[in-house]
């Protein structure tokens, strides 16, 4: 059966015998009936949840801030800004009074041609564009974990205050979306390290909702900061928008982690000898900061001695200096995560998730990593992965292999069903 996998803006295309594939995991809305995008959005938009239109909920204010997603997510902000912004103006708000912050945590900021392309060219030539600055914010309060909400400055005071972003599992604060906007989108580096270093809890997981510390810490400084309104989109694995929810936080957020799981949450009942993974292809495997979470949702569904080929660019290499840095003891699981556990930093914390998954599986790295940054980090470097492929199954014909072409996906059998 041939295969695509998406590696940075190309397509790697495997040939699997179908004797030897046993799964390929992937959104139930992939090719189905086409759906309208405009409608999807203009629809959420009529129908809010527990809110008011936005239009009406612009009455009277001065001016909107509008919170988005920065390159490294996959949230086609441009497919919805334009009619959020008419929302606006037919509440009032004129374009000059309405800014829209990419919030780029602790990522890297963008240049302009990179902004353009987030908000396309009718609200880049209209509407003021700015990254937010983890290093100009200001303490507004402490959640009830202790972490301190440190927000950037300029998002302080909005008349009406908006988050977008898309919704997907996130394999330490459940699901992506909602307040995450907030935090860690346009928080300091502080707050954020506060915040993900309740990582290591148990309940910290992807597709757990209800009682994930960290899900719980992130809604609380939503709150604190005060979002007014959200518009969330579920993507298919084509990117396109196959399902949006609009309203007050965090109803309509419930609601669109509920779409999310009618979709993507599958029961996966024989694990495999070879998994398969991509991230999905440009932007998210831009580097491996972001690659991992592919690698950490399929961990599951591979047998214990199983492989899992993680198929990702990572033209910008690691994409963080301190992740890079503790990469370097990443064959050492028992050592980094004691070391986190003494000091959490921001960076350590992904290189712990990669090293607890490399410590109990085979996991290959099809890359623009050359053999010797591969090994140092601990994964085995695959040149062709169809060569791979054939090889294993010369040496053993009953191989069986799953594919989960954009690796985003929870396994109930593994995380049990979400509450909310």
């Amino acid at each position: 059966m041939n295969i695509n996998i998406a590696y940075g803006k190309e397509n790697i295309f495997l040939e699997i015998p179908e004797a030897n594939l046993q799964d390929i995991i992937q959104s139930e809305e992939d090719g189905k009936s086409i759906i309208d995008e405009n409608i999807v959005i203009k629809s959420a938009f009529k129908n809010p949840i527990a809110s008011q239109k936005l239009c009406e909920l612009a009455k009277g204010k001065k001016n909107a801030i509008i919170l988005t997603s920065d390159i490294t997510r996959p949230c086609p902000s441009y497919k919805f800004l334009p009619t959020l912004i008419k929302e606006l103006n037919n509440g009032g708000i004129e374009n000059r009074n309405i800014k829209i912050i990419l919030g780029l945590g602790i990522h890297r900021s963008h240049t302009e041609s990179e902004k353009r392309k987030l908000v396309g060219d009718y609200v880049y030539e209209k509407i003021n564009i700015k990254d937010s600055n983890p290093q100009d914010t200001r303490l507004i309060g402490r959640t009830t974990f202790g972490t301190p909400v440190e927000v950037y400055e300029e998002v302080l005071g909005a008349g009406i205050l908006i988050a977008t972003g898309n919704i997907e599992y996130h394999y330490f604060a459940g699901y992506s979306g909602g307040a995450k906007a907030v935090m860690p989108g346009i928080c300091s580096r502080n707050s954020i390290q506060a915040n993900h270093k309740m990582m290591l809890d148990d309940k910290a997981k992807a597709g757990n909702f209800y009682d994930n510390p960290v899900r719980a810490d992130i809604e609380e400084a939503g709150k604190l900061v005060g979002i007014d309104f959200i518009f969330n989109v579920i993507l298919d694995d084509h990117k396109n928008i196959i399902a949006a929810v609009a309203g007050k936080n965090n109803e309509a957020y419930i609601e669109g982690v509920k779409k999310y799981d009618a979709i993507y949450k599958r029961e996966v009942k024989d694990k495999a000898d070879i998994v398969i993974t991509s991230p999905g292809g440009y932007p998210k495997d831009l580097n491996l900061y972001q690659s991992q979470k592919a690698l950490e949702n399929v961990k599951n569904i591979s047998k214990e001695d199983g492989e899992i080929i993680l198929v990702a660019k990572c033209p910008e290499g690691f994409g963080e200096d301190v992740f890079k840095e503790w990469m370097t003891n990443c064959k050492n699981y028992h050592l980094l995560r004691e070391a986190l556990k003494k000091n959490f930093v921001l960076g350590g914390h992904k290189a712990v998730a990669i090293s607890k998954i490399i410590s109990s599986k085979n996991v290959f790295l099809y890359s623009d990593f050359n053999p010797d940054e591969t090994s140092m980090m601990g994964f085995k470097k695959v040149g062709n992965i169809q060569k791979h492929i054939d090889d294993r199954i010369a040496r053993d014909s009953n191989v069986k292999i799953t594919v989960v072409p954009t690796g985003r996906f929870v396994d109930m059998n593994s995380e049990g069903k979400s509450q909310y």
